[in-house]
């Protein structure tokens, strides 16, 4: 009868360092085997990942995330039309600036001081204006935002009324002097819609 197999005895080998012996302690061959494969299987999951379950190159997988983040996240919505009569008549309809005053006062006067003579943003009462001051421009920049500057798109958050009534309330406390306002930032608007100097 032979003996069964019995499973290979560490074997000291003849190197010495130092007073220290090693053991010839081979790997698993499965581990080797593993080893292997995942040397394998990097390059090609390199070259094309989608390939391994998600389908598709590199390539192909961009644009599908890419696809998928806009959908999820779609463009601020553009300023509606809206005409600098219709923003004026608001400013004389006292329960539409009243309106805009607590729109403004939830939303805006964080950034903009309680009065609009500006903390964190600019004024909003004198005659400079950074993004333009007619009231369609600052409808436009209610709308759209100034992301750089930390203003969100309200027009995705508030109603098409609410952001004409906030307008109203700003275009109404033009020339009020609060307390405490902040200077002049930006281009000074005349009355006449001329751009006087530029103020940095």
């Amino acid at each position: 009868m032979t003996a069964p197999n019995r499973p290979q005895e560490d074997q000291l080998l003849d190197h010495n360092y130092d007073g220290i012996q090693e053991y010839d302690n081979p790997m698993p061959r499965w581990w080797v085997y593993l080893f292997w494969v995942t040397i394998i299987f990097v390059p090609v999951y390199y070259a094309a990942p989608g390939l391994m379950g998600a389908g598709g190159t590199k390539e192909a997988l961009y644009a599908s995330e890419i696809a998928a983040y806009e959908k999820a996240h779609p463009p601020a919505p553009e300023a509606p039309t809206v005409s600098e009569a219709s923003l004026v008549a608001l400013v004389n309809d006292a329960a539409a600036v009243s309106a805009g005053q607590g729109v403004f006062t939830r939303n805006c006067a964080a950034c903009h001081g309680a009065a609009g003579g500006g903390q964190i943003g600019p004024n909003l009462t004198d005659d400079a204006w950074i993004h333009g001051g007619s009231p369609r421009e600052i409808h436009a920049t209610v709308v759209n935002g100034v992301l750089q500057k930390g203003m969100p798109p309200w027009g995705k958050t508030l109603k098409p009324a609410e952001v004409d009534q906030v307008v109203a309330y700003v275009i109404s406390i033009h020339d009020t002097h609060p307390a405490n306002a902040k200077g002049p930032e930006g281009v000074v608007v005349e009355k006449d819609g001329e751009k006087e100097k530029d103020h940095q």
